[in-house]
């Protein structure tokens, strides 16, 4: 059967959509925490090409790819990991070998993690696909969670081979575990985790050799273990350098505000507390490294901690001349927006964190965080520059629910997100602030060198959770 273009869904399709979304909650019992860490293969031959690879089996690791991986090697090396579980093909087997090293145990495969399955299109060029296959195509690039080829729905598929992956996984005896897999199925995974459907296909990057962090640990009441995203693409490479995904000309950088002098006082109330030396460290580095994009402007909370870190990464963009990084100087728009504020006075981000939160906290959570992402947005529609980079600064409990607005989930997956003081996530708009946020990566930390947050934690009791 060739490909061919499926029409819209129609309703009981669209619930079967919602369903699947809500299904992919429940998952079994757990009797201790667990942490994931999924790995994407370095760059592959067919990569590089501009190949269409799915599920074949012919292309290998490049040296760039090999490089990658050894990178990844060096920043997972003083892990205690306990299983490995890797895809079978050939690019993802030979990544998994690099980073396990010389550990003890064996990698486990399994065909279940293998990349999507797309069929007659696997081993063209993109622009052959475009052209052999039309119509099909376009929906492939536009429509994917509806993209019907071979009789088949690649997308779905992936989802259900997904969710029994983590049914595989979750059943291991194991409290650190290691899998590394490909571009789809990560994306799959982590997006299965959380709870969200087919829809969010190529909305949650995986970069080569990008790592993603879940945590889960067990619900006291027993059933679904709370689950947390901790981290997303955290990349061997620069987060804001060009790389996978579309190409973009709108993006918005969430920067969280450094650490505070005193944090127990600010997350009971007790005071607007300034950053701490580490706080002014972590402002630092960050503004180092937003110093490869010209940045627009930059909004903060008026809070101290925020407004400090904001006014330390403008000083730095408009040195930009006599740093090197620019021929002459820069000016950025400053900007307060009391939308920014964080308002639930939680001293820690635990999984499940928002389960304890009155309903009226996480609704005004909601309701103010949902005007700062209307504000955000607005910025960014300004076409006065061909390209906008809007830097947001805030405490991380106002920025997860800014992930929340991108996503267009509700209240109730606030505490699905962890983020760590001084990190940074990065939402790219490919199609213009009116189409979807691409989320390039969420709670980045490596810029932050010898003060960066460890991928893996040791998970002897439940407490380190």
């Amino acid at each position: 059967m060739s490909p061919s273009s499926s029409s819209p869904p129609t309703m009981a399709e669209e619930r079967e959509l919602r369903s699947e979304l809500q299904a992919s909650v429940t998952f079994p019992p757990i009797k201790a925490a667990k942490r994931v860490v999924l790995v994407r293969h370095g760059q592959s031959t067919w990569n590089e090409e501009g190949r269409i690879q799915g599920s074949s089996n012919f292309s290998v690791l490049t040296k760039k790819g090999e490089a990658q991986a050894e990178t990844s090697r060096q920043m997972l090396i003083d892990d205690s990991f306990d299983v490995c579980f890797s895809s079978p093909l050939i690019r993802s087997k030979r990544t998994a070998e690099i980073i396990w090293g010389t550990r003890e145990y064996e990698i486990l495969t399994d065909s279940d993690l293998r990349e999507i399955d797309l069929y007659s299109f696997q081993g063209l060029l993109k622009h052959e696909g475009k052209a052999k296959f039309g119509p099909a195509y376009q929906q492939w690039q536009v429509d994917a969670a509806n993209f019907n080829i071979d009789g088949h729905y690649p997308v779905r598929e992936l989802w259900g081979r997904a969710r029994n992956c983590w049914d595989k996984i979750l059943a291991h005896e194991s409290k650190s575990v290691l899998v590394v897999a490909h571009n789809a199925v990560n994306q799959a995974l982590v997006a299965t985790a959380i709870g969200l459907g087919t829809e969010y296909f190529r909305i949650l990057l995986q970069s080569n050799c990008g790592v993603s962090v879940l945590d889960f640990v067990p619900c006291p009441e027993g059933g679904s273990p709370y689950i947390c995203l901790n981290r997303l693409n955290q990349t061997p490479g620069s987060p804001v350098a060009s790389g996978a995904g579309r190409k973009t000309s709108k993006r918005i950088i969430l920067v969280c505000q450094g650490s505070t002098q005193d944090t127990e006082a600010t997350a009971a109330g007790l005071g607007d507390q300034p950053m701490n030396m580490l706080g002014v460290i972590q402002a630092q580095k960050t503004a180092e490294l937003l110093l490869d994009l010209k940045v627009s402007a930059i909004v903060s909370s008026p809070k101290n901690a925020c407004a400090e870190t904001a006014n330390i990464i403008s000083q730095v963009q408009e040195a930009a001349d006599c740093l090197g990084a620019d021929c002459v100087p820069r000016y950025v728009e400053m900007k307060r927006i009391p939308d920014l504020d964080d308002t639930t006075e939680l001293l820690s981000l635990r999984p499940g964190w928002s389960n304890g939160l009155e309903d009226g906290v996480t609704s005004t959570l909601q309701e103010q965080s949902g005007q700062a992402w209307r504000s955000l947005l607005a910025e960014l529609s300004d076409e006065s520059e061909e390209e906008k980079v809007i830097v947001a600064v805030a405490h991380p409990i106002a920025h997860i629910a800014l992930i929340g607005h991108c996503l267009k989930v509700t209240k109730e997956w606030l505490g699905s997100f962890h983020l760590d003081a001084g990190s940074i996530s990065v939402i790219d708009f490919p199609d213009g602030p009116t189409g979807r946020g691409v989320i390039r990566c969420i709670n980045y930390t490596a810029h932050l060198g010898r003060w960066s947050i460890p991928i893996t934690r040791s998970t002897v009791d439940d407490d380190s959770f």
